[in-house]
């Protein structure tokens, strides 16, 4: 009895510790000075500042709980905002950075320049290379004049290049502006290739540009800019590019680049397109510029309505850096404008960064993990493990599929909004390979969009590695690539609405893995797949690609998502039940292909035993966690076996499947052509009712949460993350 009354006086003891703990705020204000105390009435000018106090207070308050309050206003950073250990909470103390109440606080990378700066053309070599019409619209900032010279370099983007920064770009009225282009929304096709250029992915690196025809007017007007670039899909539909144009011959009609594409150039497919920009000749819609940056001078076409501001990118390096932090909390801050990423995290555990924007940024939002410094453009390679970039990591990644990227674990991105980036939106790392320790970390709760303004392809909203890291209740639309790319295992995907992905290329999945079959585990739970694919290209929802193996794929619901809801190329243990398929001309295409022509994978020494060998694939971990894998080479590896397409729905499916039956077990699965018991067809509310047929028919399926599913409304807080998504133009 007496033990138990200690107890009870212990967990009376226990609120009250927390009710008394120590609480310590700072304010930050862009009007205060370093020199004030930090508080309300005479805060401190700088983000540094406020750190460096909280860090000396942290060795005298060790329990204090810190929260740095930012007063409304845009604080420039020219460097990372760095914090470490020394700069760290602790479980029961965090240190949060927050903005103060409900007021607007943007860390920004770029400068701000007065919209009065911008006045009407009246140079007239500049003029006469402008087209009539937009003459007279067209404004000019000089930049020189202004102090500004670090204007960046232009760089190739695309398929196996490094995640670069970006030059300067124009953002007005807080949105991105684009490059002077034409076409303006659509592309050109590539002529007769007179030569394709090196070819990287067949060894080839002797940098020799492409040539080809082209059997349009247009360039014509070209002959006074020096700096001319191209950008689309020069060989396949998955595999973008940007390339500066060494040569244009108007005369003869052809066109010649300065670099190489991995793949080289070919004409004839329907996606074999380009487009030209960073062109002064072709400024004409709202919203596009160009910089001359021999002269300084900066011109463009304002955005249709009042010019209310004009930004320019300025900082390359990350806006923060949390490296082997703990316990740090952003919180309803903008971070913007800048040529690099919004955040960088590296080791350390539990940071957070919660109700934030990230928008207008040259490559990602937020990268967990250290990226790789690469010589060279190459598909594959080693190179050097890099804090602070993203580089050439998944070329790295290729050749060192264990590569532990010292992520960290415990972090949440969450409830965010991030759009308007170049590159992709998070590359979220966590966990080992080898000893299948988890990272456990998520993006929870977010709405991520537009987030390819420079990069369209394998640049995802989210790209997921590592082990046992998780993207629930999210939106991720808007795209013209993948929505998700994965590698690692024991990841989880689930509640998250897909739509609008992959609206442009070619064999390509809005969630897309393979090529590895150590990759298991990994589980793809209740989302909802809607819109997705283009007109002309075979995209997929789930795309199981070359091998890949060990996924279980259950409740979800895929409506018009591609060409073929789900592509299984040749693995093996793919596991799909309780789903429902809706309007789609195939539901899975399976095949052997492990037996043709990507049999070299599974050959003695080949790329699969390398890959296996690399996770000691028949030893514990893997061995206990994924049984089968040990017999992998025992077991016919090249025959696709144990995928299982069970207790699922189909309505209106032309194709259930179009392999053998050998490559599948195919159960007992509900098809029709009708509406089986949806809560509203109409609405893509796809809940069964409590009266569907489909109970009847599979007694063992369960209702699918659809409410459940996507951004979640916070209860504590009203934030724009819940807003109603942006309205999408459908392709079908």
């Amino acid at each position: 009895m007496k033990l138990n009354h200690f107890f009870l006086f212990l967990l009376f003891l226990l609120p009250c510790t927390v009710a008394g703990q120590k609480q310590k705020t700072y304010f930050v204000s862009v009007s205060g000075k370093d020199s004030n105390p930090g508080t309300l009435e005479k805060p401190f000018a700088t983000l540094q500042k406020a750190r460096d106090v909280v860090s000396s207070q942290r060795k005298l308050h060790q329990d204090a709980v810190i929260t740095v309050f930012l007063r409304q206003g845009s604080y420039f950073l020219a460097q990372s905002f760095v914090l470490d250990s020394l700069n760290s909470g602790t479980k029961q103390a965090p240190i949060t950075y927050s903005a103060y109440q409900n007021e607007k606080v943007s860390i920004t990378g770029g400068i701000t320049i007065s919209p009065g700066k911008a006045v009407p053309v009246t140079n007239r070599n500049v003029l006469s290379r402008l087209l009539p019409e937009a003459r007279s619209r067209v404004l000019q900032v000089n930049l020189k004049a202004l102090g500004i010279k670090n204007y960046g370099t232009i760089q190739p983007k695309g398929f196996g290049r490094a995640y670069t920064t970006t030059a300067m770009e124009l953002f007005c009225n807080k949105e991105a502006m684009k490059p002077a282009r034409w076409p303006n929304d659509s592309l050109v096709p590539i002529g007769k290739v007179i030569d394709p250029g090196s070819i990287p992915r067949n060894g080839d690196f002797s940098h020799r540009g492409g040539k080809f025809t082209y059997n349009v007017q247009r360039p014509a007007r070209w002959t006074k800019a020096t700096d001319i670039w191209i950008s689309g899909f020069f060989k396949y539909g998955y595999a973008d590019d940007a390339v500066k144009i060494g040569n244009l011959d108007t005369t003869n009609k052809t066109l010649t680049t300065v670099q190489e594409t991995m793949y080289g150039f070919e004409s004839g497919k329907i996606f074999q397109r380009w487009y030209a920009f960073n062109l002064l000749e072709e400024i004409d819609e709202p919203g596009e510029y160009y910089i001359d940056r021999e002269a300084g001078m900066l011109y463009f076409l304002p955005p249709v309505g009042k010019l209310e501001t004009i930004e320019l990118s300025l900082t390359e390096e990350p806006l923060v850096v949390m490296e082997n932090a703990a316990y740090v909390q952003f919180k309803n801050i903008i971070f913007e404008c800048s040529r690099g990423m919004g955040a960088y995290i590296e080791r350390g555990r539990a940071n957070k960064i919660d109700h934030c924007t990230f928008r207008n940024l040259g490559m990602v939002a937020v990268s967990l993990g250290k990226g790789i410094q690469m010589d060279g453009f190459q598909h594959t390679g080693t190179g050097q493990p890099t804090s602070r970039i993203i580089g050439n990591l998944y070329g790295h990644l290729y050749d060192n599929t264990t590569f532990d990227r010292e992520a960290g674990s415990g972090h949440v991105i969450s409830n965010c909004q991030i759009y308007n980036t170049g590159a992709g939106g998070i590359i979220l790392g966590g966990g080992n390979r080898v000893t299948l320790q988890r990272g456990d970390n998520q993006v929870v709760n977010c709405r991520i969009y537009n987030f390819n303004r420079i990069e369209r392809s394998y640049k995802a909203g989210v790209n997921i590695d590592g082990v046992g890291n998780v993207i629930r209740n999210c939106e991720i639309y808007n795209c013209p690539g993948s929505a998700i790319l994965l590698h690692g295992n024991d990841h989880l995907i689930e509640y998250n609405v897909i739509h609008d992905a992959v609206k442009d290329g070619d064999d390509m999945g809005a969630i897309y893995y393979g090529r590895d079959p150590s990759e298991l585990g990994n589980k793809v739970k209740n989302n909802f797949f809607h819109h997705i694919g283009n007109e002309h290209g075979v995209i997929m929802a789930v795309y199981h690609d070359d091998g890949a193996c060990g996924m279980e794929v259950t409740g979800n619901v895929f409506y018009k998502a591609g060409s073929r809801n789900i592509m299984i190329g040749g693995g093996n243990d793919n596991v799909y039940r309780n789903n429902i398929f809706i309007d789609c001309p195939l539901a899975f295409h399976l095949d052997n292909r492990l037996m043709g022509w990507a049999k070299g994978f599974v050959a003695k020494d080949g790329l699969y035993e390398k890959r296996l060998k690399a996770v000691n694939y028949q030893q514990a971990p893997y061995s206990e966690r994924y049984p089968s894998i040990s017999n992998y080479f025992k077991d016919n590896p090249g025959l696709p076996k144990r995928n299982f397409i069970e207790g699922n729905v189909f309505v209106n499916v032309k194709s259930l499947h179009n392999g053998k039956p050998e490559w599948s077990y195919i159960g007992k699965n509900f098809i029709l052509n009708s509406d089986p018991g949806f809560v509203d067809y109409e609405k893509m509310n796809f809940e069964l009712l409590p009266t569907s047929e489909v109970y009847k028919q599979l007694p063992e399926f369960v209702n699918i949460p659809f409410s459940q599913i996507g951004v979640q409304k916070d209860q504590n807080k009203k934030s724009d993350v819940y807003r109603q998504p942006v309205r999408t133009r459908r392709l079908r």
